[in-house]
């Protein structure tokens, strides 16, 4: 069965359709004769010709009308319901596709063919039948009364269990409902299966056969929970379990979409998953940090990298700049999508353009939840890996922001008055080390007018020339000359109030040089430079670049543009001066693309060092007021000055900060703001579509889960932290049912390969019904009040149950249970009568290879492994190749957790294994057997290269044959080879050589599947 999903944001039609198993309700449903007209003559239709939310402006049908449900065309677009049944000359549906009216035609381009219009015609007349359609499960009188959203208690334990005491209360919920059922459950799974089992369950990896011996022959009572122990403790079981939780949340190394641009700082949010899990932080600390660590946890800076949730998934770059509005709500939609998803396993996206058709969630909720996400955005954010650091960072960032500010509280404080007086002391005597220069003269080369301002500095106005010389005569002091000065003026008529005229703030100084003119020499003295300096620096567009006479390269200031920058320019030899004595001086500014100087202003000093002496005019005034008559402003002046320097010089000392892809406050639109944004304006949109915006969406969740609050209180609204952290606070709510329900049954499912809900993230209608809905609710339960949101406690609780070491085998199973399986393999599933054997993902897989093959590498984190060579695409999206990748290089040995996973450009071994699109959450990875799996796994270059070096190393161990083989068997499926296995392996050896042998082993059913 085929449903039509349907997006009308931005006015633009998206359609497409997911296939989805037909219910058991619908597997009942009678065919009928109109429901096999309808899948045989009108589903085509609708589906290939007639897709919903057309646009009027396109001249087709009015905007909101889908077709994807009987629902959707009784209800109809903004001209009202599209189809009355039994009446087609009513129906507006009949109108658009006859196309008599121009403003009604349907579909837009290509009229559909005369029988198509008679079949449609005819099925209306017949009543419009949709058999797709599904019956709700529960009276519409009560929508919340759904298993999902009934309040969380704890159900009693089942008492009377036959076959004995249960070793767990897991295992009582089983089988008192196997015994309902007339099953019985399947006996204890062998030492060897069981410890291969766990070994993939919690680390992903087989154990070596020296592990399974140990394991086989231990009688302790107590090995196998001393195991389960052991193995959680592990490293390696943070790796295995953060790449469920990355299928959950889409997380890649890539944008993905028409711009797939790689992600370099991703990496962190990776490691930072594999340790929190490795720490059993609780559950609900977990959602927090996630969330909003940077509210709940500012001084452990070190857990910055947790916001790297919320800027998991993919990033559509192309709507960015032509069309904010619609990357706004596109991207925010992916956000909310994911985290209620991943957290509550809900579907609250489906309320995007309309009410939920099948849920309780409103339009309203959706973009109550998109107000929580509307003050930042994703991109590359520092932090400080040292929480000490952090702190003394903070506080110089303080100081610097109090200057800013001019906040007296702070700067005119005991805290920094020793500061302030050692500073005074020490400049008192610099108050005349500079002394501005008048220009009398001053010209451009190239058409830029120069006007002196009151203050003698020089302001560039009229034509903006590419290139540009302004020359400049002044008269000096009657003094030595030790240095020339120019300051670069910010200026709020110029862009981005300058102190460049290029449109980013920007300039570039290509070279500065200067003559002397002695009033009794006929000769201009060149003056030469043996250093420059100056407060910022571009990178790669030093101060020293003025000085280089190379005219390509230059001083620029970006991206500290919109304020003042001075560079101090120190003789090779001072100078005697007297009266009258001038100099001139060239500015060149020949890189190109109007990067002028737009505002400046000339200094020259006598004193030796003045580079350590820059002083602004207000603040040598300052200075040269005596300190009793200073007025409070100059005094405040003056600290603000001196304190934000000493703020700036205690900052660059600090080591630089580390960054990672995450969430923002400073990102819009995928830029970078300087300073943190204000959250933006969310409106309920009609239908989706972002030109008919409504009311205003206040921050808020799910109004469905009566005992907590649907919209926030927040004590400061355009602090956007507080709205992720009352969203985390709502999520993390002991009574919030969806909550514990959800993550239980993600951890159950990845134990024993289904949910109890095989929906986990669709709770609701249109989801599945939970197989032991008392089991469920109890795990909840004991996971929130007993274990504390531990999820080890939670492995282990599983783990050490009847029901998960049960056998797979059929052969094992019970003959009660085994006749029970002719009502089918998956009802025996639900009822866990047996454990289900499951092939190997294609991390498990890879990474098994590796360790067998003698060359895993263990290291933990750091940088993602880029196993392709890379070239320059069409547009910024590069491409990849995943077979020239040298396997013998290093890089090559690290754990599949590592890899760059690029979002829109798969590696197709990993892919042919089933590992999921993370353009989509992959809340369950598809388990797929088709003869191009078996061609990769058996020639893929991956294969081919480590069974070659296994083969090696087996051979450097022994000279024998018999001994190889035995050794590769041992290895690959941990147990000796039976006698007919060691004759067909040595001829196969014989004729094939050890290596096609090991590559054989590798893709045997034994080893691809867990039991």
């Amino acid at each position: 069965m085929s449903r039509l999903f349907h997006s009308s944001f931005g006015g633009f039609v998206v359609a497409y359709v997911i296939v989805i198993a037909p219910t058991a309700a619908q597997d009942a449903a009678p065919k009928n004769a109109d429901a096999i007209f309808f899948q045989k003559q009108i589903e085509p239709i609708l589906k290939q010709r007639c897709l919903g939310c057309h646009s009027h402006a396109a001249g087709e049908m009015e905007g909101g009308l889908t077709l994807d449900s009987r629902s959707g065309w009784l209800q109809g677009g903004e001209r009202g319901p599209a189809i009355v049944p039994g009446k087609p000359e009513k129906s507006l549906l009949v109108a658009a596709i006859r196309r008599h009216d121009p403003q009604l035609r349907m579909p837009p381009d290509e009229p559909l063919a005369k029988r198509e219009v008679e079949l449609l015609v005819e099925w209306i007349r017949r009543g419009a039948t949709d058999p797709r359609t599904k019956p709700s499960p529960l009276p519409t009188s009560s929508p919340t009364d759904w298993w999902s959203l009934r309040p969380l208690d704890r159900p009693a334990v089942p008492t009377s269990v036959a076959g004995g005491t249960p070793a767990s209360t897991i295992d009582a919920f089983i089988r008192n409902q196997l015994h309902q059922q007339g099953q019985r459950p399947a006996p204890e799974a062998d030492r060897r299966t069981l410890i291969r089992r766990l070994y993939f369950d919690l680390h992903g990896l087989p154990p070596d056969p020296a592990a399974v011996r140990a394991f086989v022959e231990d009688r302790d009572p107590l090995a196998y929970e001393k195991l389960v122990d052991r193995l959680l403790n592990s490293p390696r079981y943070g790796e295995r379990w953060a790449r469920h939780w990355f299928d959950v949340i889409h997380f890649a190394d890539s944008h993905g979409c028409e711009h797939d641009v790689f992600r370099p700082h991703a990496w962190r949010y990776r490691d930072y998953v594999i340790e929190r899990l490795n720490a059993d932080i609780p559950w609900s600390r977990f959602i927090r940090e996630q969330l909003a660590v940077d509210h709940f946890f500012p001084q452990e800076s070190n857990l910055l990298p947790a916001l790297g949730f919320i800027a998991a998934g993919p990033l559509e770059l192309s709507r960015a700049g032509t069309a904010p509005i619609t990357f706004d709500y596109l991207d925010r939609d992916d956000i909310v999508t994911q985290t209620m998803a991943a957290f509550t396993s809900t579907t609250v996206n489906c309320a995007r353009c309309h009410k939920h058709k099948f849920d309780p969630i409103t339009q309203s909720d959706y973009y109550a939840l998109q107000a929580v996400f509307a003050g930042g955005g994703k991109g590359d954010v520092t932090y400080d890996l040292d929480p000490t650091l952090a702190a003394e960072r903070r506080r110089w960032t303080i100081l610097r922001n109090a200057a800013n500010s001019r906040d007296p509280d702070v700067l005119l404080s005991q805290a920094y008055a020793r500061t302030l007086a050692s500073w005074i002391a020490t400049n008192q005597k610099r108050v005349n080390a500079w002394k501005p220069l008048v220009p009398e003269t001053y010209v451009s080369s190239n058409g830029t007018l120069l006007e002196r301002l009151s203050d003698h500095s020089l302001l560039a106005t009229g034509p903006r020339p590419d290139t540009d010389i302004y020359t400049i005569t002044c008269t000096l002091p009657a003094d030595k000359l030790t240095a020339l000065r120019l300051d670069v003026l910010s200026d709020e008529r110029l862009p981005k109030h300058g102190p460049g005229r290029c449109e980013n703030g920007n300039l570039h100084l290509n070279q500065i040089t200067a003559q002397l003119f002695r009033q009794d020499e006929a000769a201009a003295q060149p003056l030469s430079f043996r250093r420059a300096t100056a407060d910022w620096n571009q990178a790669g567009w030093t101060i020293s670049h003025a000085l280089d006479d190379d005219n390509k390269t230059a001083w620029g200031i970006f991206p500290k543009v919109g304020q003042s920058h001075s560079a101090v320019f120190e003789l090779a030899e001072p100078q005697a001066s007297t009266q009258g004595n001038r100099v001139v001086i060239q500015l060149k500014q020949i890189h190109g693309g109007g990067h002028l100087i737009g505002r400046l202003k000339l200094y020259a000093s006598h004193m030796d060092g003045a580079e350590t002496a820059i002083l602004p005019d207000a603040i040598q005034a300052i200075l040269a007021t005596p300190a009793a008559q200073r007025s409070a402003e100059q005094k405040l002046s003056l600290a603000a000055h001196v304190l934000e320097r000493h703020a700036e010089a205690q900052l660059a000392k600090l080591p630089s900060q580390q960054h990672v892809y995450a969430w923002s406050a400073n990102y819009s639109h995928a830029k970078r703001h300087d300073q943190p944004l204000e959250p933006k304006q969310v409106h309920v949109l009609q239908r989706g579509n972002i030109h008919k915006p409504q009311e205003l969406a206040q921050p808020g969740a799910l109004s469905v889960i009566a005992t907590l609050p649907d919209r926030f209180q927040l004590s400061d609204p355009d602090n956007e932290a507080t709205r992720r952290a009352a969203l985390a606070d709502w999520l993390a709510a002991p009574h919030n049912p969806l909550t514990w329900r959800s993550i239980v049954n993600r951890v159950w499912l990845v134990h024993f390969g289904h949910g109890l809900c095989d929906t986990p993230n669709d709770f609701g209608r249109m989801g599945d019904v939970p197989s032991h809905p008392e089991l469920l609710d109890w795990l909840a339960v004991w996971f929130r009040d007993d274990a504390g949101g531990s999820l080890k406690q939670l492995h282990r609780l599983i783990l050490l149950s009847d029901t998960w070491r049960q056998a797979s085998r059929t052969d094992t199973v019970s003959s009660a249970t085994a006749a029970s399986t002719s009502t089918g393999t998956d009802a025996v599933t639900r009822s866990l009568a047996r454990m289900t054997s499951r092939p190997l993902d294609a991390e498990s897989y890879r990474d098994a290879i590796l360790q067998i093959s003698g060359r895993i590498d263990f290291t933990m984190g750091g940088p993602g492994i880029q196993q392709f060579t890379q070239s320059k695409g069409r547009q910024t999206t590069p491409q990849l190749d995943y077979d020239a990748f040298d396997w013998s290089h290093p890089s090559a040995a690290r754990r599949s957790i590592y890899r760059v996973v690029w979002r829109g450009i798969a590696d197709p071994f990993m892919e042919a294994l089933d590992f999921p699109d993370l353009g989509l959450l992959a809340p369950k990875r598809a388990s797929s057997i088709s003869a191009l799996q078996a061609l990769t796994l058996y020639n893929n270059d991956f294969v081919l290269y480590h069974s070659r070096l296994f083969a090696e190393q087996l051979g450097r161990e022994s000279a024998s044959l018999d001994d190889q083989l035995e050794q590769a068997v041992q290895r690959i499926l941990l147990r000796d080879p039976h006698p007919h296995e060691r004759k067909l392996l040595r001829t196969f050896a014989n004729e094939h050589g050890l290596a096609a042998t090991c590559r054989v082993l590798f893709n045997s059913n034994e080893f691809l599947f867990v039991e």
